[in-house]
């Protein structure tokens, strides 16, 4: 059943000059795909702002709507394994490993891309990032729209990513044509990403799956070096991520006293001097409650946000790394 849903999440007073239509019917938001709109659907991640990915007007779109540099290349979804051939030139040996133990999953993989992938998608590169998610309502519209789609996550760039279709309208209700709701995100954090393009993968960017992970079944993947190039290949490393309008400091215990509008996430239970606490029992759920977490702050008005650190065995390496360019600013 279609819906047209006017109120704005909890705690939130942003008005809204049009509307957005937010609906759990997959045959209607692939019916906007298809007809050139753009529509913010979840995935096991996050939730992600979709478009065809040959489709260079509505591309476009997405780029505006996000207010993103175009220099960030898109990752491009697919809904079975066989569609990489659409947008990649080759799949290594590597890849191949990877594809068969961890798609449909939280992995993104860069590959040397196809000649029907527009520069756009790319940001001018020779390569391209591809992933098949692990969520039934992401593949139906996959295969709804008929053709891959990209999905940059459905937040203005630079803010927390969106674990909930309420995010996505705080956001970019009135800007997108679609939110196609399927509640919270499993993961809560990105997709991990491989480049496969050489004789050893490498690990450009931390996520759901941890390297632990992708050791298993490459035992030689290798992570990125500080000074490589090759971060231009996935997005999420140059420009400003994940910050909420406060103050972010990764903190080793809770402060007895800290400032006014001061909140903490984290393991360790925290005083009663914090004006919001959220505190989480594994780093599993420290993932997915996080950027929910940072965007709650900006709704109270916190000023100041503490995230306890964890250790960076597992999934504690993608967690600080979102917190550390959160913080970064």
């Amino acid at each position: 059943m279609l819906s047209l849903r006017a109120q704005t999440p909890l705690h939130c007073s942003i008005q809204y000059r049009m509307k957005t239509l937010v609906t759990e019917s997959v045959e209607i938001a692939s019916e906007i795909v298809r007809n050139g709109g753009i529509v913010a659907f979840p995935t096991e991640t996050v939730y992600g702002l979709g478009a065809p990915f040959s489709d260079t007007e509505a591309i476009k779109k997405v780029f505006d709507a996000k207010r993103r540099p175009q220099d960030n290349p898109l990752i491009v979804h697919i809904s079975t394994p066989e569609q990489i051939e659409q947008v990649a030139s080759e799949i290594t040996l590597s890849a191949a490993t990877l594809i068969a133990e961890f798609f449909p999953g939280p992995l993104t993989i860069v590959l040397p891309k196809s000649g029907a992938v527009p520069e756009l998608v790319t940001a001018g590169l020779e390569t391209v990032a591809v992933r098949m998610p692990a969520n039934e309502i992401a593949i139906a519209l996959i295969e709804g729209s008929r053709t891959p789609l990209v999905a940059p996550s459905a937040n203005v760039s630079g803010k927390p990513s969106p674990t909930t279709a309420a995010a996505v309208i705080e956001d970019l209700g009135g800007v997108i044509d679609c939110v196609l709701d399927g509640g919270q995100t499993r993961h809560g954090l990105e997709s991990t990403v491989v480049d496969c393009t050489g004789e050893t993968p490498v690990l450009l960017r931390s996520g759901s799956l941890s390297i632990e992970d992708l050791r298993t079944v490459c035992p030689d993947i290798k992570k990125l070096e500080p000074s490589s190039d090759l971060s231009r290949r996935s997005p999420g490393l140059r420009h400003r991520h994940y910050s909420p309008e406060a103050a972010v400091l990764a903190v080793n215990t809770p402060d007895p006293s800290p400032p006014p509008n001061t909140a903490f996430i984290g393991f360790m239970t925290a005083g009663e001097g914090y004006d919001f606490v959220v505190p989480v029992e594994t780093k599993e759920e420290y993932a997915v409650r996080l950027f929910e977490f940072l965007r709650e702050c900006d709704r109270r008005g916190i000023q100041l946000v503490h995230c306890e650190a964890v250790d960076e065995a597992g999934i504690g390496s993608a967690i600080m790394d979102r917190i550390r360019r959160a913080a970064a600013d």
